[in-house]
């Protein structure tokens, strides 16, 4: 299969969180575990060989680029062991081709100092008998996973023509005990980072367009309070501290507000706000609960969550205010529906909808109005979509405890995440880092 071909079954095939630490905290020893079903029916033979001396890294490059592209479900790897090819000269391209291998990724390890490394990798087009070129990356020990990250990153546009994922984080709370932690990992669940700790619920991580800021709802005053949390530095503010309720921070795709949902008034409803915390604008004007309110791609509208016809839909209104030119009704097809999310392209709503008492993670064509159900679970809640739009992320429950779970939009690839002993809970995904 060439990359134009396998180009074209993408373009057809939509796929699948102690108070004041910093995201660079200490590190959890308890790492996510990986499960991996319905990989879908098309697969892009590519093969990694280790990488050329990396028996000098304190970790494997090569198991990260061939774990990321298996997590993908675009590709095979059909060489997994730890015979190295040279990154010097041309490859044999007909000896590979025989092998089975459309594509070869070959790399080598140069230490340039007592934890400094250089890292190489090249890329060949096996069918075509053509060099795609590589990168040439400086990287010390401690970031050596974002190096595996970004050279797959590398492969995915090379070969697929899009941008690849494995680069952005994840944010979600683990549960432990009676302690809530707010933590920071790579879209592996890997290398996670404290961001907060609390003996009370942490709920609703959002992350900032530029990736350096999430918004969340933390209940360590035993009340609910919405806080921005600087990533690099620790550094937080308490955006909102109303009366009542404050819940469901979501950023404008600019980074210069967030709508979030208070019930300062009574009922709850959806406002907006600026990032520093002033600027407070009241958007919705009903007398029910509008509540989980989403920026649309674009910025221009908001999606948000209301009972005012009865159960839960989700209404779309322009981002000024209902005022504006009121509500619309988005969603028909099922009774009872929340949690809205938008594709990063716009052209999708994921949400939650309760049939028969099993809450279902479903995604909507905004434009055709076709919705499909993308798990077979009855415990899903809080989806988030990957930043090429491609996955979603949620939270469901395996065996009695609540785990981190993505899916393909088309619903044919399945990701299950766990942490031994842990309840993971509220994920979050985060943009790509420019």
């Amino acid at each position: 299969m060439t990359p134009s071909t396998i180009r074209s079954v993408v373009k057809n095939v939509l796929l699948l969180v102690s108070l004041g630490l910093s995201a660079v905290s200490l590190p959890s020893l308890a790492q996510m575990s990986i499960e991996i079903t319905g990989v879908g029916q098309s697969f892009y033979p590519v093969a990694v060989m280790r990488f050329k001396d990396e028996n000098k890294l304190p970790i494997s490059v090569t198991d990260i680029i061939r774990q990321d592209l298996a997590r993908s479900g675009y590709f095979k790897n059909t060489e997994n062991g730890n015979a190295s090819e040279s990154d010097e000269g041309t490859p044999n391209f007909k000896s590979w081709a025989t092998r089975g291998a459309d594509a070869l990724v070959v790399g080598s390890v140069v230490q340039t100092g007592t934890t400094q490394f250089e890292i190489r990798y090249k890329l060949f087009d096996v069918r075509k008998s053509l060099s795609l070129g590589g990168l040439d990356l400086n990287a010390s020990a401690d970031n050596l996973r974002a190096v595996g990250h970004k050279i797959a990153d590398d492969i995915i546009f090379k070969l697929l023509g899009e941008r690849g994922i494995f680069s952005t984080r994840l944010s979600y709370v683990i549960k432990e005990g009676k302690r809530y932690r707010l933590v920071i990992s790579d879209a592996d669940g890997q290398n996670i980072r404290n961001a907060m700790t609390s003996g009370e619920p942490i709920i609703s991580p959002s992350w900032s367009p530029d990736g350096k800021k999430v918004a969340y709802v933390s209940f360590e005053d035993r009340k609910s309070v919405i806080y921005v949390h600087e990533l690099a530095t620790g550094r937080r503010i308490a955006l909102s501290n109303q009366k009542g309720n404050n819940s469901a921070p979501a950023w404008s795709p600019d980074g210069k507000k967030l709508a979030i949902s208070l019930s300062k008034d009574g009922n709850t409803q959806v406002y907006s706000i600026n990032a520093d915390g002033s600027g407070l604008q009241r958007l919705t004007t009903g007398r029910t609960i509008d509540t989980e309110p989403q920026y649309s791609a674009d910025g221009r509208y908001i999606y948000f969550t209301s009972d005012r016809g009865g159960n839960p839909q989700i209404y779309r209104m322009s981002a000024q205010g209902e005022q504006a030119e009121g509500a619309k009704r988005v969603t028909y097809k099922q009774g009872f529906v929340t949690s809205p999310r938008i594709s990063p392209d716009g052209k999708y709503l994921a949400y939650i909808a309760n049939i028969g008492g099993a809450f279902r993670l479903h995604i909507l064509n905004l434009a055709t109005g076709d919705s499909q159900a993308l798990t077979e679970s009855s415990t899903d809640e809080s989806p988030s979509f990957a930043a090429n739009g491609r996955y979603i992320l949620y939270s469901t429950k395996v065996g009695g405890k609540r785990v981190l779970a993505a899916v393909s939009v088309d619903g044919n690839s399945k990701q299950v995440l766990t942490i031994p002993g842990s309840d993971v809970r509220q994920p979050s995904w985060g943009p790509f880092m420019d």
